[in-house]
């Protein structure tokens, strides 16, 4: 069943952010735009490569609103140990959500039951709390935080400007379609 147009399920779990432990709950990612970037673990190889992309285009991230939440089946504990110990992982300044109780990995269908693991899964969340995005690669395929802000950009567009999408490599500021009778079979 996809999750496209779902609501986030409900959870609770404790995150390092910002050389604290904080809660994280459903709740935060209601009221703004969210990706939550599920990696099967710390202390890897492919994963510091990505979180390490998303921490150095964070910036751009926050500008149009977004916080990012990393979430592996660590704890809070070893994403603090990460975090002290990596050169990659101490650039995040967004919060690193522990599932060791798997809640937040099944909620989001990305938990590997055997491994105990999530897949490389990305959610994007609208300000209502329903996935606008889904994507999911295998363990060995690293994501590029460049285009998951073009992707971000998009949905941001579609949800404000009803009646139009955005084509294939869309950028900002280029051309949209307004899908109409008069369109079909002429793209």
């Amino acid at each position: 069943m996809s999750l496209i147009n779902t609501e986030v399920k409900p959870f609770t779990a404790q995150a390092f952010h910002g050389g604290k432990f904080i809660t994280v709950s459903d709740a935060d990612l209601k009221g703004k735009w969210s990706v939550v970037f599920f990696y099967p673990a710390d202390f890897t190889f492919v994963c510091p490569t990505e979180l390490e992309d998303l921490a150095d285009n964070y910036v751009e991230f926050k500008n149009l609103g977004v916080e990012i939440y990393a979430v592996s089946t660590d704890t809070h504990f070893s994403h603090k140990a990460w975090h002290d110990t990596s050169d990659a992982i101490n650039k995040i300044d967004y919060p690193m959500v522990g599932d060791p109780t798997h809640v937040i990995s099944r909620n989001f269908d990305v938990l590997i039951e055997e491994a105990g693991l999530a897949d490389r899964g990305t959610f994007v969340i609208d300000p209502e709390g329903k996935i606008q995005i889904v994507e999911i690669t295998a363990g060995g395929i690293g994501r590029d935080a460049k285009e998951l802000l073009r992707k971000v950009k998009a949905a941001q567009y579609v949800a404000t400007h009803p009646g139009e999408v955005c084509p294939a490599k869309w950028q900002e500021g280029e051309k949209t379609l307004a899908p109409s009778l008069d369109l079909v079979g002429k793209i």
